[in-house]
């Protein structure tokens, strides 16, 4: 099993994938891949997609306790693109070098992918089922929007995921090293909401060397100013409350949450190394990403555009709608360019018990945390079904491994010992969860 992750992941990573947005994207070499792989372990691949090359894997393994809800696993197939010339090692060579993975998609998310294969293949070969029904999920396009991938699927065929109520995706229980020698696992149990924001400005087009009261560029630029420099209220949601609370008993920190007037900012500058897993998700965000104007430097356009990457935590919709209201003024319009929800999911559910178990059996030195997510997953589709979503990709991972930068980062690598902790978690996880 730890074999096949291995070799599995290295072979997905050399299969290029690459997700340039706007429907640019080609997932079906490795949709077939993984069905073949599943084919040939007796697990019925079912192949769907929204147009040519974008391609879904679905299969169903049934569970030997049938009165049970079924539970998701899904991952999607797609990456981010990657420039060789910036590598030490080409991004989709898939090497094996020193101990280590090499590649695009190594732990964004080919590696859980590959893992997740290893384990249900090792439960074909040995004749186990798992307790619940898992429905397995291999998607196309989570880099972009979702549209050709798990937003298909729920949209057409939501059949294939009846009696799901808990799913589990990326960006979770990772090693995490928070200073003399803790380790922790933070296990995703929320996201902020997505909200990509086109801003437009009208103003008088003209000259460049006259006078010009309404000039569109300004406006637009003035506006991008203030929603760069605002900084959002603290926001806390039950899942980053309970990270705090567990993070500070870690560290010996008194976390007086339900204190008003309690300085939370200056609790996370004790956190330490922690901090990074806390600091993004007490607020909504609004950073602008790209400025659009004119196309000579002598004319002044009549029109000027702006984006902006949004994030919303639960219940923040209202206040981040009524701040952009404010913060682009009177001459700036700006609507949704992609909008999805944000998400939470229960800390003291059976579930989440099991992924804590799994993981502290395989580490028992390990603190298992609860981990809101700054950005989002294909967990946003599912739950539109009543999936509850939890980012479970269990690697133990060495310190200094900075798993976070690796993500869309240049010379992306996942440690084979990392794949070999994964699959060992996700075997006891999935076998045993009820």
């Amino acid at each position: 099993m730890e074999d096949e992750a291995v070799r599995f992941a290295s072979d997905l990573i050399r299969i290029d994938t690459t997700n340039h947005g706007g429907g640019d994207g080609n997932e079906r070499p490795a949709a077939e891949y993984v069905a073949e792989k599943l084919d040939a372990a007796g697990i019925v691949p079912t192949i769907l997609e929204s147009v040519p090359g974008r391609t879904n894997v679905v299969a169903r393994i049934p569970g030997s306790e049938p009165d049970l809800d079924a539970l998701l696993v899904h991952g999607h197939l797609d990456v981010v693109p990657a420039q060789p010339v910036d590598w030490t090692v080409h991004p989709f060579s898939g090497e094996v070098r020193d101990g280590v993975v090499w590649g695009r998609g190594a732990v964004d998310m080919k590696g859980t992918d590959a893992m997740v294969l290893a384990v249900v293949r090792a439960w074909a070969r040995e004749g186990r089922r798992p307790r619940r029904d898992v429905v397995l999920a291999f998607t196309a396009d989570e880099e972009d929007t979702a549209a050709h991938g798990a937003e298909f699927l729920v949209r057409k065929h939501p059949d294939l995921f009846e009696g799901c109520t808990e799913g589990i995706g990326e960006s979770g229980a990772f090693t995490f090293h928070a200073g003399q020698g803790r380790r922790l696992y933070p296990v995703g149990a929320g996201e902020r909401g997505t909200a990509w924001l086109k801003l437009t400005a009208q103003g008088r087009a003209g000259h460049g060397s006259k006078v010009n009261r309404t000039n569109a560029v300004t406006r637009i630029a003035a506006a991008v100013t203030r929603i760069g420099e605002y900084r959002w209220p603290v926001r806390l949601i039950p899942t980053v409350r309970a990270a705090l609370t567990e993070i500070a008993a870690l560290e010996g920190l008194e976390a007086n949450l339900d204190d008003p007037g309690f300085d939370i900012d200056g609790l996370i500058a004790k956190l330490g190394p922690a901090a990074k897993l806390i600091e993004p998700v007490v607020r909504n965000s609004s950073n602008p990403t790209m400025l659009e104007a004119g196309y000579k430097v002598n004319v002044i356009p009549g029109t000027a555009t702006a984006y902006v990457d949004g994030r919303i935590l639960p219940d923040g919709a209202a206040e981040f709608a009524e701040t952009m209201d404010r913060l682009t003024g009177p001459y700036v319009d700006w609507h949704f360019h992609h909008n999805e929800v944000p998400l939470q999911a229960p800390v003291d559910s059976p579930t989440y018990a099991a992924m804590r178990e799994a993981l502290e059996h395989h580490d028992p030195g390990g603190h298992v945390v609860p981990y809101c997510m700054s950005g989002g997953t294909d967990a946003k589709q599912f739950s539109k079904l009543g999936i509850t979503g939890y980012g479970f990709s269990p690697l133990k991972l060495p310190e200094g491994f900075d798993y976070q930068v690796l993500f869309h980062g240049v010379d992306e690598r996942v440690p084979v010992e990392a794949l070999h902790f994964g699959a060992r978690v996700l075997d006891r996880f999935l076998s045993r969860v009820g």
